[in-house]
């Protein structure tokens, strides 16, 4: 019997959906439940062959009890290692070398000392930094917010240089990006599943958030070519298996402006009727899929293009090397 497990804190709608969803179709050999954790030993295998992860981001014993699954053979959905290493600012940067259009964006230390630093820890930085520069690279308006993290906190819109030093203030230990604002005329939120599966949603972030789905953005077909394009390159690059893309089109160009939600909403209520049916029959259809293709005590994980490239070139360095030991 192969096991798809779900790992979730508050959330239900999603969760609970999801497991019935793949359940009601009766694949031979395969069921799904909620992951139950009674204990984690070090290097001993769980007994889910796929868990879909929905909250470890939250609770970092999670993140270990899923590291451990995943070096035991699991295919943990999204790749807990990738999450750990993940932040916006390589996101964007990784954008830039492989052709998806991104605002402007510099990474900017914390305003307040890390813990357990001095200033003798900062020896290599150049303070004041050159903001003049940063300033006209960017541009105002501007948004300033956390490299890490998401829903909307400590997110500042700034005007001009005077903002940008008083709200800069009030961001503590917190490493931030300055990124350039784009001025949209359409925006969508785009779901990816399995790097292959997209769904795109008009969306307007400028609304409440229980009506931010509620727009009439109506995207030719040529749009939704180019939109569906740009999700799949970035998620086959990141190695995420789950996450939404968030596109804004300035000038008929569209800009990644938010693009590792690993735990991306799914909840009825936000997502709307239609969207949530998506989701939810999609991630159940994606998760089966995994569960048959599962290879016990393998790595199951999925790294992305950009790992995967990098492992490749290892592989080749030692290959010569050997060939080169052989010769001499």
């Amino acid at each position: 019997m192969k096991k798809i497990g779900i790992l979730f804190g508050q959330e239900r709608t999603f969760p609970l959906a999801f497991i019935e969803s793949v359940n009601s179709r009766n694949t031979p050999d395969i069921i799904a439940e909620p992951v139950q954790i009674d204990k984690v030993i070090q290097g001993a295998a769980v007994e889910y062959d796929v868990i879909v992860d929905r909250i470890s981001h939250d609770v970092p014993f999670y993140r270990s009890y899923l590291k451990n699954a995943a070096i035991c053979g699991t295919a943990v959905i999204n790749n807990p290692f990738w999450g750990s290493a993940d932040e916006k600012f390589f996101n964007n940067c990784l954008a830039t070398r492989i052709g998806v259009p991104v605002p402007k964006t510099v990474i900017l230390p914390s305003f307040e000392l890390p813990p357990d630093t001095s200033p003798e820890s900062f020896a290599n930085l150049v303070y004041p930094l050159n903001w003049e520069q940063i300033f006209e690279y960017v541009g105002f308006p501007a948004y300033m917010k956390p490299f890490s993290g998401g829903g909307w906190k400590h997110v500042y819109k700034l005007h001009n240089r005077e903002e940008f030093f008083h709200n800069h203030r009030e961001t503590g230990q917190l490493v931030m990006l300055l990124q350039e604002e784009i001025v949209f005329e359409e925006y969508y939120r785009c779901y990816c599943i399995g790097g292959k599966y997209v769904h795109i949603m008009p969306y307007e972030p400028r609304n409440p958030h229980h009506l931010r789905y509620n727009c009439n953005f109506k995207p030719s077909p040529d749009r939704l070519h180019q939109m569906s394009a740009l999700v799949q390159r970035i998620n086959l690059y990141l190695g995420y298996d789950f996450n939404t893309v968030e596109l804004a089109i300035r000038d008929g160009v569209p800009y990644a402006i938010d693009f590792c939600n690993p735990v991306p909403d799914a909840d009825r209520p936000s997502v709307g009727n239609d969207n949530f049916e998506w989701v939810v029959e999609t991630a159940a259809t994606y998760a089966i899929e995994r569960a048959l293709s599962h290879e016990p005590g393998k790595d199951n994980l999925t790294w992305g293009e950009y790992t995967r490239r990098s492992i490749q070139r290892e592989l080749i360095g030692e290959i010569l090397e050997e060939k080169l030991e052989i010769e001499e």
